[in-house]
């Protein structure tokens, strides 16, 4: 028996933002085991020049500050990413502001960028020894109105500390956010941003990755792409959570205000996923999210244009154990197709 098998039941009776302070409690104080990563060579890809052992990795919004990047990692997964991160620290949105929708294994969250600023998680990322691959998710203060000040600053820190960066402009919880999608409000954004992580004097220059919403259309995505091609960005995260609210819903909380994670995730930003790899054509690579939480569903993302996976509301119903039952399920099912390594499954359905 799995040790969520144990746990899961004991972390759901107290409220999911507590839930979620214990278990960053719990990686912090050594409490979880080590867990072996999943090996074997048909997982391995080089992607921006770094190498990534497995291709499943934890998504931003569970360890904001930066906190327990190393203990996240020893679970097994193939890399991690913090934050948000905004320059100040900010309290974000009212509690409450998270909600489980068991029956529907999913979440809501209208968290609002809540951490602790650029300081103190750079000061983390600056003590810990560069093992392992740490990306660091940046955002905007949700009352700084210039948008650029904020993601060129947060460039500017964590550029010489993280392994890759993205600018998330992409959550539906701080005003204005997603309107910074717009093809010239990207280029806007985007070449400065560049232009910033390209001045950071350090040992190569972080990847720079743009999230995006699942809730586009068609000349939306057109525009994204043109806007990451025509900038030079070197990839996409497809996708964060969805404002839309599936008539399947049977949880009670359903119809609270904030971004839908989860199992009703899956199709929707797989096939916008599709969409946009499309369109991408194998220029730069794309990070697949949304709604994974077995190998079927991290194998689709891979086989509809995805390198890499990355879980993180899935974990709330399965536990940790989740990553080496992909990563495993990944190897059986690539190696039934005839694929020598990952990096051959990627788009075949297109």
């Amino acid at each position: 028996m799995g040790l969520y098998a144990l746990a899961g039941p004991l972390l759901r009776i107290v409220s999911p933002e507590k839930a979620h302070g214990l278990a960053i409690s719990a990686l912090k104080n050594g409490i979880l085991p080590k867990t072996s990563a999943v090996e074997d060579p048909v997982l391995v890809q080089t992607l921006w020049g770094m190498d990534f052992q497995n291709p499943v990795g934890l998504a931003a919004g569970f360890d904001k500050n930066g906190e327990v990047p190393d203990a996240i990692l020893n679970q097994g997964f193939g890399f991690t990413e913090v934050g948000s991160v905004t320059p100040l620290a900010q309290p974000g949105n009212p509690k409450p502001r998270l909600f489980r929708l068991s029956d529907d294994k999913a979440v809501i969250n209208r968290m609002g960028f809540n951490n602790e600023g650029l300081d103190a998680v750079a000061a983390r990322l600056r003590a810990r020894q560069r093992v392992g691959i740490v990306g660091a998710n940046l955002g905007k203060n949700k009352t700084q109105e210039d948008a650029v000040a904020d993601y060129v600053a947060g460039t500017k820190a964590l550029a010489p500390l993280s392994d890759y960066l993205v600018v998330n402009v992409s959550s539906p919880n701080t005003p204005g956010l997603r309107a910074l999608q717009g093809k010239d409000q990207l280029i806007a954004l985007l070449a400065p941003v560049l232009e910033a992580r390209n001045s950071v004097v350090n040992t190569g220059k972080a990847p720079l990755l743009l999230k995006v919403a699942p809730d586009l259309t068609d000349e939306d995505k057109a525009d994204i792409v043109e806007a990451a091609l025509e900038t030079g960005i070197d990839g996409m995260i497809v996708s964060n959570t969805t404002i839309e609210r599936p008539d399947t819903l049977k949880s009670a909380d359903k119809g609270e205000g904030g971004g839908l994670s989860g199992q009703p995730l899956f199709e929707p930003s797989t096939q916008v996923l599709k969409e946009i790899a499309k369109l991408v054509d194998g220029r730069f690579p794309i990070i697949g999210v949304g709604g994974i939480s077995n190998a079927d569903q991290a194998y689709a993302k891979i086989r509809a244009g995805a390198s890499l996976v990355q879980l993180y509301s899935a974990l709330v119903y399965g536990g940790l154990e989740l990553v080496g039952e992909i990563n495993r399920g990944l190897i059986t099912r690539l190696k039934a197709d005839g694929f020598e390594n990952i990096s051959q499954a990627v788009g075949v359905d297109l």
